[in-house]
């Protein structure tokens, strides 16, 4: 009796655990970022350092301070890749999968629509946290995107090689 009494705790134990940590990885370290209006969809034009405002409407964004890469949005603009040529391109931008609960933001389609050309991705800000960029992407129909992704510095020093010299140092925690 005993033993099948410490199985069933074991297994009741295990469940929650597996359940709780699912809980925390789709919903509990996310939360909803506040629009701060003329400042959630910036890009940086070609020849800049600084990012530039641009005109959207619509925005919805989540974030989560447990990861630098847990950043995604969703937005509308009137305006089309075409119009956004004197801005810094991003070529072979990744979107990141969102929690299926923020359904704006459909990674698959986006990386699909990036690959055919139905959407252009830009430099939205370099460095938002160490070797982090955020990339904004806008589509022909005038929906727009934003995620974060790791940038050359960031690969290397998250998967512990050498940074070099090319990169800014790492701020001191």
């Amino acid at each position: 009796m005993t033993g099948k009494l410490l199985a069933i705790i074991l297994l009741v134990s295990a469940l929650a655990a597996g359940i709780g940590m699912y809980y925390l990885q789709i919903y509990g370290f996310y939360y909803e970022v506040e629009p701060n209006a003329g400042q959630d969809v910036v890009l940086i034009e070609q020849g800049s350092e600084d990012p530039t405002p641009i005109r959207y409407s619509d925005f919805q964004a989540i974030d989560a301070d447990s990861s630098p890469i847990r950043y995604r949005a969703c937005f509308a603009t009137d305006l089309r890749p075409d119009d956004l040529r004197t801005y810094l391109r991003v070529e072979d931008a990744e979107p990141l999968t969102a929690p299926g609960w923020f359904d704006c933001f459909d990674a698959a389609d986006l990386a699909d629509a990036l690959k055919s050309g139905a959407a252009q991705a830009f430099m939205g800000i370099k460095n938002v946290h160490y070797g982090v960029d955020r990339i904004v992407a806008v589509t022909q129909d005038g929906k727009g995107f934003a995620w974060h992704e790791l940038n050359n510095c960031g690969e290397k020093a998250y998967d512990g090689t050498v940074v070099g010299e090319e990169c800014p140092p790492r701020p001191q925690d």
